[in-house]
């Protein structure tokens, strides 16, 4: 028997990094999974790969319509909901405040923050209904303190640690805990677009970010999807309205 049997999970950005990571170490502990996301080809393929332990789902989690439908056609597939992962994100634009546009701002509001409202507003009545369940919000080490880059993000990232609080309060007595992850740099392709973006040497890059942790190294997924694992499985039954923070130290300055 693995640690997640007899759960169902559902993972927006579950096609790519993190999210896909997130997917295979939960199937591994014998969940059965639904993939959210936007990118069809990786999605469908990661799903066929793991067999009839996950489905694939299309949405924009900044989309209501398409987020209701998922949800609703993963409990239809896999007959519950016990876990719900919102890791669906996107960087934005990197300039200072006053060069952004509304449209720059919006953008990246309507995947990191109105996503995660989305994904729980519809979540709650199946999670009820299993009895319980967890919510795991992925925030970020820019939820807890600040960089003088990318301001939409990490406004974002700081509304989901605190909606992750506020839902906790709230749902407490249904059950249904719900907690924050904030990772450091991990080696994504959004981290690595990040850095390209800078201009010069990509590998230098890597090297210098790395060097802000005291581990002196980025993450990889799997050091995200084992926290995951852990916030999914009955092991933190006590467990609700915390900030689990994998970050190789980043943040302990």
């Amino acid at each position: 028997m693995g640690r997640l049997d007899g759960k169902v999970a559902l993972v927006t950005g579950g096609a790519a990094g993190i999210g896909a990571a997130c997917v295979e170490r939960l199937a591994e502990a014998c969940a059965r999974v639904a993939i959210v996301d936007l990118h069809d080809g990786p999605g469908r393929q990661l799903a066929a790969r793991l067999g009839e332990r996950a489905r694939y789902f299309h949405a924009d989690v900044a989309v209501e319509a398409e987020v209701a439908a998922a949800i609703a056609g993963a409990v239809d597939a896999f007959g519950r909901l016990d876990v719900l992962v919102n890791n669906a994100g996107i960087a934005g634009a990197n300039k200072p405040t006053h060069e952004l546009t509304e449209a720059e701002w919006d953008r990246v509001q309507a995947v990191n923050v109105k996503g995660v409202f989305f994904c729980t507003k519809h979540a709650i009545a199946p999670l009820r209904a299993a009895g319980g369940g967890s919510i795991i919000n992925l925030s970020s080490i820019y939820g807890l303190v600040g960089a003088p880059d990318l301001p939409p993000y990490h406004a974002s990232k700081g509304a989901v640690r605190l909606m992750s609080k506020t839902d906790a309060l709230l749902y407490a007595a249904d059950r249904i805990r719900v907690n924050s992850i904030h990772p450091g740099f991990i080696w994504t392709p959004m981290v690595e677009q990040h850095l390209a973006s800078l201009g010069g040497d990509l590998a230098q890059h890597r090297r210098e970010v790395g060097a802000l942790h005291p581990l002196s190294h980025l993450g990889e997924p799997d050091d995200i999807a084992w926290g995951v694992v852990y916030l999914a499985s009955d092991e933190s039954k006590f467990v609700t309205g915390s900030e689990l923070v994998i970050d190789g130290g980043y943040s302990c300055r």
